[in-house]
């Protein structure tokens, strides 16, 4: 089992930052490919990022790449997703997912076997 709780979101102006953090629990953590969503009000859950089990792949929807990076640190069992540039249409919880052992990354979010609670992000005009 993988618990995993995200932190760092909140309200900001058009082209602020904001930094995401995904706190995971549990010894498989760094063998786990980890994604980022969003799904903002009325719309589907869409991918935002992904990464791998070493950091030596990642994975960005079109509308993140340029401004979002997806990173992890495995010794303190957390991936980030660092976000410049905000957008208002950037606005949306935010949600980190876990794989299962085996997968590398992917853009669906049944691909993912484990969600934290999300974070609200709120970007300002």
């Amino acid at each position: 089992q993988v618990q995993l709780v995200e932190s760092g979101g909140g309200l900001v102006q058009a082209g602020g930052s904001l930094r995401l953090s995904c706190a995971a629990s549990g010894r498989t953590f760094s063998s786990r490919t980890m994604g980022w969503f969003r799904q903002a009000p009325g719309k589907e859950r869409e991918f935002v990022a992904g990464i791998n089990w070493s950091g030596s792949t990642t994975g960005y929807a079109d509308s993140a790449k340029g401004r979002f990076t997806i990173s992890r640190d495995n010794a303190k069992n957390t991936v980030y997703l660092q976000m410049n540039s905000l957008k208002p249409e950037d606005t949306a919880v935010y949600y980190c997912a876990a794989r299962g052992a085996i997968g590398g990354v992917t853009t669906t979010p049944e691909g993912y076997n484990y969600w934290g609670q999300g974070t609200q992000v709120t970007v300002s005009s």
